[in-house]
C-alpha cells in the first residue's frame, strides 16, 4: 500500500492543507504502508522552490514525515513536478497516436463569453468548438492568431462510474458534464489531469486522499488510467474546512495559515484540534499524529463539509 500527499507550493499551508496531509498519512499508516511526498509544482510562476522548501519544513514540524521524496530520496523521483515534464509528454504522445488529441485556439475569455453551460465548480463545460478542425483549419488558425494552441482530450459519451472510498458512488457523463479537458495549456504547461495521473502510477500510489473538491475530476483522471493503460488508485475525499462564518479556507485566509498558528499552537495543539473536528478525536485535545493513529477511522470523519468554530484555533 502506498499513499501520498502532493500539496502544490503557491504559499503558506493553511488547516485545510494540514487535514488532508494528516488524513492521508493516517490512512497510510494505519495500514502499514508507506508514504509518498510530491511537491505539484507545474506553475514554477506561483511555486517557487522556497514555497516548497518551507512547505516541506512545515510538515516536519507537525510531525508528519514521509518515506519518499524531496530529502529523502527513492527510486521513482524526481518529486518536483517541475522536474517530470519528459514523462508527461511522453504520455500526451501515447494519446496523440490513439488519435485522441487535438489543438484548441480557444480563450479563456471566449469560453466563459460563450452560452455554454457551467459546472458547479465555475468550470465551463467544453462545447467542442475546436473539435472538428481539420489540419489545414489549425494551421490558418494558428498563422491568424500567432499563438501555439492548447491540447485537448476527446471523451467519449459515456457514464463513468467509481465507488469513492469514503463519498460512496459517484457517477459522471463527461461529454455532457464537462466536455472535452485539457492536457496542455497553450503556455506548453502540462495540466493536472495528466500530470497528476501519470506521477501517481509512476510512483506506485495505491491509495489517493484528497478534498471533496477535487471529487468530481476523478472521472476524468479515471479515464486517463484506462487511455495510458495505467492502474488506478483507490480514492478517499474528504470534507472541505469552512470558516466560522461559512467560507471555504484557501492561503487567503491568514488566521488559518500555518505561519500565523505557529505563534499561538503547539504542532499537538494544531493535530489534536483538526482530528476533533474530522471526527477521531473526542475532544480538541493536542495529540501527535502518531497518538491519532489508534483512534483513526474513515467511519468517524464526516461526510458534509466541516466549519471550524470561532476561537477554537
Amino acid at each position: 500500500m502506498v499513499g501520498r500527499f502532493a500539496p502544490s507550493p503557491s504559499g503558506r499551508i493553511h488547516l485545510g492543507n494540514i487535514l488532508c496531509c494528516l488524513l492521508a498519512w493516517l490512512s497510510a499508516r494505519r495500514q502499514g504502508g508507506a508514504v509518498v511526498l510530491r511537491i505539484e509544482d507545474l506553475d514554477t510562476a506561483r511555486c517557487p522552490r522556497r514555497y516548497a522548501q518551507q512547505m516541506e519544513a512545515d510538515l516536519h514540524w507537525l510531525g508528519l514525515d514521509w518515506d519518499r521524496g524531496p530529502g529523502v530520496g527513492g527510486p521513482d523521483g524526481p518529486y518536483y513536478q517541475s522536474e517530470r515534464t519528459a514523462l508527461y509528454q511522453a504520455a500526451l504522445q501515447k494519446l496523440e497516436e490513439k488519435g485522441l488529441v487535438y489543438p484548441c485556439f480557444c480563450t479563456r475569455a471566449e469560453l466563459h463569453a460563450a452560452s455554454a453551460p457551467h459546472r458547479e465548480d465555475g468550470q465551463v463545460v467544453y462545447a467542442g468548438t475546436c473539435r472538428a478542425l481539420t489540419a489545414a483549419q489549425a494551421a490558418e488558425k494558428r498563422r491568424l492568431t500567432g499563438r501555439e494552441p492548447a491540447l485537448r482530450l476527446r471523451v467519449p459519451n459515456e457514464e463513468l462510474s467509481f465507488t469513492d472510498g469514503h463519498m460512496g458512488l459517484y457517477r459522471e457523463n463527461l461529454a455532457r458534464d464537462c466536455g472535452d479537458f485539457l492536457l496542455r495549456r497553450s503556455d506548453g504547461m502540462f495540466a493536472y489531469q495528466l500530470a497528476v495521473v501519470v506521477d501517481d502510477a509512476a510512483m506506485g500510489v495505491t491509495e489517493v486522499v484528497r478534498g471533496a473538491d477535487l471529487l468530481a475530476s476523478t472521472p476524468r483522471q479515471l479515464l486517463l488510467y484506462r487511455l495510458l493503460d495505467l492502474p488506478a488508485p483507490s480514492f478517499f475525499h474528504f470534507p472541505l474546512l469552512l470558516s466560522a462564518d461559512g467560507r471555504r479556507l484557501s492561503k487567503r485566509n491568514a488566521d488559518a495559515g500555518l505561519d500565523v498558528l505557529q505563534g499561538r499552537c503547539t504542532p499537538e495543539e494544531v493535530l489534536g484540534k483538526l482530528a476533533y473536528l474530522a471526527g477521531f478525536n473526542p475532544s480538541a485535545s493536542p495529540k501527535s499524529a502518531r497518538t491519532l493513529l489508534a483512534d483513526f477511522d474513515w467511519d468517524k470523519v464526516p461526510q458534509e463539509d466541516i466549519r471550524i468554530p470561532e476561537g477554537l484555533f
